[in-house]
């Protein structure tokens, strides 16, 4: 009777374990899931941020070349033209970061980054682990229960 009891808790409790482990798995595919759309969602409003800002410095750049080309040729100074120089570089990577491959530049990149020299991402004092988390947690709540008193 005991043995028929023990076998039943036992297959009882494997099945709860593979439960768990299912429960466990798909709260991590969904945690997962929202971050990434979070991620995207970070990424989409720089992009949207760059097109928008490119409008205008774009404007802002057109005025000011207009301007500073047309003072150059009245007053026959070919240094105010120096200015356009700077702020068509700025005017370009504005125009890479909104519509062109920056990203995908920057992306391949960071792929390298992570391959080949991994060793630059290592946080300070390593990974945090539980024990460290726990550690300044319970500092800080002793503390806070040392200032209340």
């Amino acid at each position: 009777m005991g043995f028929l009891l023990s076998k039943s808790m036992d297959a009882n409790l494997k099945k709860q374990q593979e439960f768990m482990l299912h429960n466990s798995r798909l709260q991590m595919e969904r945690q997962i899931l929202m971050q990434n759309q979070m991620r995207e969602r970070q990424m989409a409003m720089q992009i949207a941020w760059s097109r928008e800002f490119l409008k205008y410095f774009g404007t802002f750049f057109a005025v000011a070349t207009v301007g500073l080309t047309v003072g150059a040729v009245k007053r026959k100074k070919p240094a105010l033209l120096a200015p356009i120089v700077p702020l068509g570089f700025i005017f370009t990577y504005q125009m890479d970061s909104a519509y062109g491959t920056l990203i995908y530049r920057m992306r391949g990149e960071a792929e390298s980054i992570m391959a080949s020299e991994h060793d630059r991402l290592d946080l300070p004092l390593g990974t945090p682990t539980f024990d460290s988390i726990e550690k300044a947690r319970r500092a800080k709540s002793s503390l806070a229960s040392f200032l209340e008193k």
